[in-house]
């Protein structure tokens, strides 16, 4: 019975105990105070992102900025190579240097003439100017055909004409051609054809001297005297 009565009382301790903690009231959590809000402006709208310096440039820096293109160093070096300088050298034209021309040469020489009855051979002297070796023999030819003395009578006519002259390893060629009427008698021949021996010959470097006419070895000049095939110094 006794244990009956102590069970009863801890059983009602023990539902008082739960009763009293059932009914007690929780306290508040304390009261979280709001931030401050800050205004939306444009600048918050973007985010905060940071730039690279060497960054690519906006839409409008791209079009207003014309686009460099690098040129290969093998392009450049030969553009470089292919630069031409102009000169001022007043010698040279379009990059050549022109040559300049042998000054010229005057020459005193020794020409045969005759006398205006023609019976005999008259020497004077002559000057001629030339510049190539080859002139000075057509200048030679040009001074027995001219004479400003009456006393002296050019033995070839200024009617024949001088197709052509060539020198090499001391042998002269002449070609002329002669009309008819620059033919003279035998004896205006013979001296004519001795005044051009001796005009050619008084050049040391003539060893012989071949005469045409029109290109072609004819036998007699002006149908009188014959003619040698070539002349030499020692022939008259």
């Amino acid at each position: 019975m006794r244990n009956v009565k102590y069970l009863a009382v801890g059983m009602l301790t023990m539902a008082l105990a739960v009763s009293t903690g059932c009914g007690a009231k929780p306290e508040a959590a304390p009261a979280v105070k709001p931030a401050a809000m800050e205004p939306v402006t444009e600048a918050s709208k973007q985010p905060n992102v940071d730039v690279p310096a060497d960054s690519t440039p906006t839409e409008n820096e791209s079009k207003d900025t014309p686009k460099q293109e690098d040129t290969p160093v093998k392009d450049q070096a030969q553009g470089t190579a292919g630069t031409t300088t102009a000169s001022n050298d007043p010698s040279s034209s379009t990059g050549e240097t022109k040559q300049q021309e042998a000054p010229a040469r005057k020459e005193k020489i020794v020409v045969y003439y005759t006398d205006p009855d023609l019976m005999e051979l008259k020497k004077a002297s002559a000057e001629i100017t030339y510049t190539e070796e080859k002139d000075k023999y057509a200048k030679a030819f040009k001074a027995l055909q001219e004479s400003s003395n009456e006393q002296l009578i050019p033995l070839w006519s200024d009617k024949i004409t001088l197709n052509g002259v060539q020198f090499e390893n001391g042998a002269l060629t002449l070609d002329v051609n002669k009309p008819a009427e620059a033919n003279l008698g035998s004896g205006g021949e013979m001296f004519a054809l001795e005044a051009l021996h001796k005009t050619f010959f008084q050049f040391d470097e003539v060893e012989s001297l071949e005469l045409l006419v029109d290109g072609k070895q004819v036998e007699t000049l002006m149908g009188h005297v014959e003619l040698e095939h070539p002349m030499t110094r020692n022939a008259q």
